[in-house]
């Protein structure tokens, strides 16, 4: 046994040396260990890449549009003070925040832009949102006081202090006509979501002024915003809780085809850029069949001289592997290595008002890395496997009569 791996460790480190008499073969190895090796670190980035965008943009998205919200599923019914104390009470470990809205026109000057407005309780507020807390920070507001995005102070030219009037759909008799209800607010924070969208529409202001102004019955909600550690479970206990007129939706709901969007585009990725690394395999598959048909000869006397078919087999099989192999280690260094250097230094920069974010978003997720790594070593399996098999079937008497 010894003899055995003995013969093939000495075949696999002679056939690695460069043969000056076929220097193609020793080119085509080199390049195939390139390929692979360019080919990983390339699929390592880009997944990183991928799957931090999609981190990122989550992240944005959870907070802007919390994790869960219950609603009524008809006017008739309404969430109210007792369905919030109710809910309070069952599931302590979560945080609720009741809320209005309605859709608002905002003027100042003779500049008119639309928007969403929310009434809350920013001591509940405060606690679920990340973005609207750090923008009122220890600030008391008063009743008809608004908190806006940034979007909408650069459009207006608002800051602290400043007054914007709101139109509302509610209408007023005024002498022959009617005339929507208009009410001004003092600016007392500037949000900023990194999501523009948002940061453009959306306003805060307290649920009292907003109840005045809708004529809301005293104690009545338009829906209850809840922050949530794992929605998915908690959804289907508090829908099991609540009566069947309210509904529960999750943050993953309200942007489902956003996010299939990019696990399709992310897919799409990891297969294109496996196929960089299978192409590169085909490398190591020439190699290795062109070494055998040069070696042919010399494999068919180890055959006459009492070597088995298995240690040829595992001979070529090693050193495919040790080519590919290599490919794959140096190719994963080189990965995690251009990872840090593009996480620890601004070398690529991103719009923010674009991207939510001006760094690079990188997050390699162990189940990314180990589908990878897994695909990269089949692919070089397979390769080495298919000119180990051909090795074994050189024909013995007629190799050596002719050569």
């Amino acid at each position: 046994m010894k003899n055995k791996t003995t013969l093939s460790n000495y075949l696999v480190k002679k056939y690695l040396r460069f043969d000056k008499s076929q220097p193609f073969i020793t080119i085509s190895a080199l390049l195939a260990f390139i390929g692979v090796a360019i080919g990983l670190m390339v699929l390592i980035v880009a997944m990183a890449i991928m799957n931090g965008t999609e981190k990122e943009f989550e992240k944005k998205l959870f907070t802007m549009n919390y994790p869960l919200t219950i609603y009524p599923k008809t006017k008739e019914n309404r969430v109210d003070y007792f369905v919030l104390t109710a809910l309070k009470k069952k599931f302590s470990d979560l945080k609720f925040s009741p809320y209005i809205s309605t859709q608002v026109i905002m003027k100042k000057g003779d500049k008119l832009e639309g928007g969403m407005l929310f009434g809350v309780d920013f001591s509940h507020e405060r606690a679920i949102n990340d973005v609207v807390a750090k923008a009122v920070g220890d600030k008391k507001l008063n009743k008809f006081d608004i908190v806006v995005g940034k979007g909408i102070a650069n459009s207006f030219l608002l800051n602290n202090g400043s007054k914007i009037t709101l139109l509302f759909t509610q209408t007023a008799p005024g002498g022959m006509s009617l005339i929507p209800t208009m009410k001004r607010f003092r600016v007392k924070g500037v949000f900023e979501s990194g999501l523009h969208a948002y940061d453009k529409v959306y306003n805060y202001t307290s649920i009292d002024a907003l109840r005045s102004i809708l004529n809301y019955p005293k104690y009545a909600y338009e829906g209850i915003h809840i922050y949530s550690k794992d929605p998915f479970k908690d959804k289907e206990k508090i829908e099991k809780f609540l009566p069947p007129h309210f509904g529960v939706v999750g943050w993953w709901q309200l942007n489902g085809n956003f996010f299939s969007a990019m696990a399709m585009e992310k897919k799409a990725l990891f297969i294109v850029l496996m196929l960089i690394i299978l192409v590169a395999s085909l490398n190591i598959i020439s190699s290795l069949l062109m070494t055998v048909m040069n070696r042919r000869h010399e494999i068919a006397l180890l055959l006459s001289l009492g070597a088995s078919k298995k240690e040829i087999k595992k001979t070529f099989f090693t050193l495919g592997i040790t080519i590919g192999g290599s490919g794959i280690f140096f190719g994963t260094l080189l990965g995690l290595l251009g990872l840090f250097i593009l996480g620890h230094f601004d070398i690529i920069t991103l719009p923010a008002d674009v991207y939510g974010t001006s760094k690079l978003p990188l997050d390699l997720s162990w189940i990314d890395f180990a589908s990878i790594i897994t695909g990269a070593i089949g692919i070089v399996l397979f390769s080495s496997y298919y000119p180990a098999k051909k090795a074994t079937e050189v024909d013995i008497l007629q190799t050596l009569r002719h050569e």
